[in-house]
């Protein structure tokens, strides 16, 4: 179901003493300090999406909004002074991880193309265990494996080097959810203006815009099951299934749906992390699994939902 790009395979090594260098960095650039920024943008809620060594259209976004949060000058450059910033995080930038018993235990899942015989699945699971840690820790199937040359990701016991991705509990909750078309983002802000998180997002094509205006949240649900109907979509065969697929992070909605008052759309996960932000979609708005799951504990029922261009 998930596509994984190669294209981009760089051998990072992290010198700590990293940590208190201040390289400028510029859309194109790639190693080792671009995955620090990454990291720590993450940590901050400004999702560069995959953590993957390259600074691409997703860092681009983040760090323009970082910019904007803490009231420096309009760029898309990681300087001195986003540096600064970022580097009031004083946490662990790569920590070892041990696979566990629970990692592993839950079921591979080769997922069919079509989706009469994705209905037939208990769980729409994760394929491989890469697939399964790189969600885990944020990061792109090529990049954790780089990392970890010729190290299993299917053994319990196996102790790998991962991107330190935690993130602090949110503290306040979103009195509004801003959806950017223009920007291609979904922002959490607080009563008072604050921005509290940015998330880079799929939303609609020239088939099915994002239905620009004021809605509402209406319904929070983890683990959503998905009603294919192929009425709704505009390249599918009128006369093909209706069918309920399965949960699991690989289903089509990922692994949280937050509906709108706006009827079949909604904001959710998605089985491909690689390609959010780069493709189009059917209306919806499309996150990561985890940056969707992020949101979904900021926001609640009857939260305001702003799509804007």
């Amino acid at each position: 179901m998930r596509t994984y790009c190669f294209l981009f395979l760089i051998a990072l090594e992290f010198d700590p003493l990293l940590s208190g260098a201040a390289p400028v960095l510029k859309p194109g650039a790639s190693g080792e300090a671009v995955a620090r920024a990454q990291i720590l943008l993450d940590r901050a809620r400004f999702s560069p999406g995959e953590i993957d060594g390259h600074f691409g259209p997703d860092l681009v976004t983040a760090v323009q909004g970082f910019r904007e949060r803490h009231q420096l000058a309009a760029g898309k450059v990681i300087d001195a002074e986003v540096w600064e910033i970022l580097n009031r995080d004083e946490g662990e930038l790569l920590i070892p991880y041990t696979i566990s018993e629970d990692d592993v235990s839950e079921p591979l899942t080769k997922i069919p193309a079509k989706v009469e015989e994705q209905a037939k699945l208990k769980r729409m699971g994760y394929e491989t265990a890469l697939e399964h840690m790189a969600e885990k820790f944020h990061a792109s199937p090529a990049l954790l494996r780089q990392w970890n040359k010729g190290k299993p990701f299917d053994r319990a016991g196996v102790e790998i080097r991962v991107p330190n991705i935690t993130r602090d509990a949110p503290t306040v909750k979103a009195a509004k959810v801003v959806v950017s078309k223009s920007k291609r983002t979904v922002s959490a802000v607080a009563a008072d203006g604050t921005l509290l998180a940015q998330y880079p997002a799929t939303m609609g094509g020239p088939h099915d815009p994002l239905p620009i205006g004021s809605w509402k949240i209406t319904v929070v649900q983890p683990n959503p099951v998905f009603w294919y109907n192929p009425e709704r979509f505009w390249n599918a065969d009128r006369d093909g299934p209706k069918v309920e697929l399965p949960p699991g992070p690989n289903n089509p909605a990922g692994t949280v749906w937050m509906g709108l008052s706006k009827p079949h759309y909604g904001i959710h996960g998605s089985p491909d992390p690689g390609t959010v932000r780069r493709t189009e979609s059917y209306g919806c708005i499309r996150l990561t699994n985890w940056d969707a799951s992020d949101l979904a504990k900021m926001v609640r029922v009857g939260t305001p939902a702003i799509l804007e261009e």
